[in-house]
C-alpha cells in the first residue's frame, strides 16, 4: 500500500482503544488518514492509541460514547467533525462477545447484544450518511463475525447480531453505490484480542491454518477497502479458512 492514500480523508473507528479497532485505527493513520478514536470506558487505552496517531503526525482525537445510544452517536460524529474533520471512512468496530450456555441467554442479554453490535452499525452509518452523500465519496466498513456464517462459539444472540450486520452492508452497498459511497464488511475469525483470548471455546484447532490471527491481518483488509472504490457489498472472510465461501 502507498503510504499516504487516504491523505485529507478523516476516519472515526468505535470500539477502538483495543484489538482490531485499534489495529485499524493506527492503520489508517499510517496510510494517511486522520483519525477519530471512540471508546466506552477505557480512556487511558484510548489515549495511548490517540499518542500514537498523533506521533506519525496525523491528526487525532478520542471521544467517548456509546455508540448503542442515538444521543451518544449524534454527539460522536458532531465532535468528531468538531475536533478532526468531516467523517469519510466509518468502521462499525464496536461489539459485544457475551459467551453463554443457550439455556442462560435472557431477554436482556439478547438486547444487548443486537444493540451493541447491530443498532450501533445502523445509528453510526445514518448519522455519517448525509455528509458522504453530499461530499459524493465514502467507505463504511462493519466487521462482523464468521458467527454470521457458521453460527459460530458465543451464542445466538452474537451470530444473528453480526448476521444482520451482512444485511446492512447489503442494503447501503447497493442503495449507494451510484453516489460514490462503498459499504463491506470484514468477517474475522478468531483473531488474538481480549475477546478471544477470554472465550474457552475459541481454540486454534477450530481454524484450517492452525493458529489466532493477528489484528494486522484484518487491519490490512480495512485499508484496502478504504483505499478501493470498486469494492462494495461484499463480505471480506479473514477467518484462517473457517469458513469458505
Amino acid at each position: 500500500m502507498g503510504m499516504n492514500l487516504l491523505d485529507g480523508r478523516t476516519a472515526l473507528v468505535t470500539g477502538s482503544s483495543r484489538g482490531i479497532g485499534r489495529a485499524v485505527a493506527v492503520a489508517l493513520a499510517r496510510a494517511g488518514a486522520a483519525v477519530v478514536i471512540n471508546y466506552l470506558r477505557r480512556a487511558g487505552a484510548a489515549q495511548a492509541v490517540e499518542k500514537e496517531i498523533a506521533d506519525l503526525g496525523r491528526a487525532c482525537a478520542s471521544v467517548q460514547a456509546d455508540v448503542s445510544l442515538a444521543a451518544d452517536v449524534e454527539r460522536l460524529v458532531r465532535t468528531a467533525e468538531e475536533r478532526v474533520g468531516a467523517i469519510d471512512i466509518l468502521v462499525n468496530n464496536a461489539g459485544i462477545a457475551r459467551v453463554q450456555h443457550v439455556e442462560d441467554i435472557s431477554e436482556h442479554d439478547w438486547d444487548d447484544l443486537i444493540d451493541g453490535n447491530l443498532k450501533s452499525c445502523f445509528l453510526m452509518t445514518q448519522a455519517v450518511l448525509p455528509g458522504m452523500r453530499a461530499r459524493q465519496w465514502g467507505r463504511i466498513i462493519n466487521l462482523s463475525s464468521v458467527a454470521a456464517q457458521v453460527g459460530g462459539v458465543v451464542g445466538p444472540h452474537y451470530a444473528a447480531s453480526k448476521a444482520g450486520m451482512h444485511g446492512l452492508t447489503h442494503f447501503y452497498a447497493q442503495r449507494f453505490a451510484k453516489e460514490g459511497i462503498t459499504v463491506n464488511a470484514i468477517a474475522p475469525a478468531l483473531i488474538e484480542t481480549e475477546m478471544v483470548t477470554s472465550n474457552l471455546n475459541a481454540r486454534p484447532e477450530r481454524i484450517p491454518i492452525g493458529r489466532f490471527g493477528a489484528v494486522g491481518e484484518v487491519a490490512d483488509v480495512a485499508v484496502l477497502l478504504a483505499t478501493n472504490g470498486y469494492i462494495t457489498g461484499q463480505t471480506i472472510n479473514v477467518n484462517g479458512g473457517w469458513y469458505m465461501s
